[in-house]
């Protein structure tokens, strides 16, 4: 009896050595990839609660120094978390605010500078949307209407479709291109528009069949970019 239990159990050691000898290298494998797979993953995670823990501490600073309006402050606060954590939400709102700072304090080019990266850079389409219209709003300023157009030329999401044609339609106007202008207000007339801003661009686009079509549109493009800019300011506060 004994034998034959040895026997059986020969057998079975033979078929699991033939059994590892074909397959061992490939679950070897498996185990490893595996293993590793779980490994980068715990790793990956751990890298990104750290970067967003680095990243929220390096936006306080940011945060105290605009709240101290301290432009050197801000501005080297900003860069810091451009370079470092750029495609952090941290990083992105800190552009708008900039943006903004520099902008109430007359400094233009730098919010221009600030708002151009955070439209190239935002991945979520409402920010990148908001960015664009804030973008244009200040190269009106800087009167320069064919990269303020240019800003606007990729589709904006449906929510936007009247902002971008309204703020397309004032630029028009500002460059003597009336017809192509009409034609931009008719299409911000959407139904979703409504409230005063509908009222608003019904004036701007009755004013282009007006006599006076050159002063009265150009007077009500100027009124309506102001309107617009402060539409975008406030929807990126939000």
């Amino acid at each position: 009896m004994a034998n034959t239990f040895d026997l059986e159990e020969q057998e079975q050691l033979d078929q699991i050595k033939h059994f590892w000898q074909q397959y061992g290298n490939a679950i070897t494998w498996v185990l490893i990839l595996v293993l590793g797979a779980y490994a980068g993953w715990n790793g990956y995670q751990y890298w990104k609660v750290n970067t967003a823990n680095k990243a929220a501490a390096l936006y306080d600073e940011f945060d105290r120094a605009l709240s101290a309006a301290e432009t050197s402050r801000i501005s080297r606060a900003f860069a810091d978390l451009r370079e470092r954590f750029g495609d952090t939400i941290h990083a992105r709102h800190a552009a708008l605010l900039v943006a903004k700072h520099h902008a109430d304090a007359g400094r233009v080019d730098d919010a221009i500078a600030a708002i151009e990266w955070l439209s190239r850079q935002a991945t979520d389409v409402g920010l990148q949307s908001v960015a664009r219209l804030r973008w244009s709003a200040l190269l009106v300023q800087k009167k320069d209407y064919d990269r303020a157009l240019a800003a606007l030329a990729a589709p904006f999401p449906e929510p936007f479709h009247a902002l971008a044609a309204d703020r397309k339609a004032d630029i028009l106007v500002l460059q003597g291109r009336t017809e192509q202008a009409a034609a931009e207000y008719q299409k911000a007339l959407q139904p979703a528009l409504t409230g005063e801003y509908r009222r608003m661009v019904e004036v701007k686009r009755s004013a282009m069949a007006a006599p006076t079509v050159a002063s009265a549109a150009a007077s009500t493009a100027s009124t309506a970019t102001s309107a617009v800019a402060a539409s975008a300011s406030a929807a990126a506060s939000r």
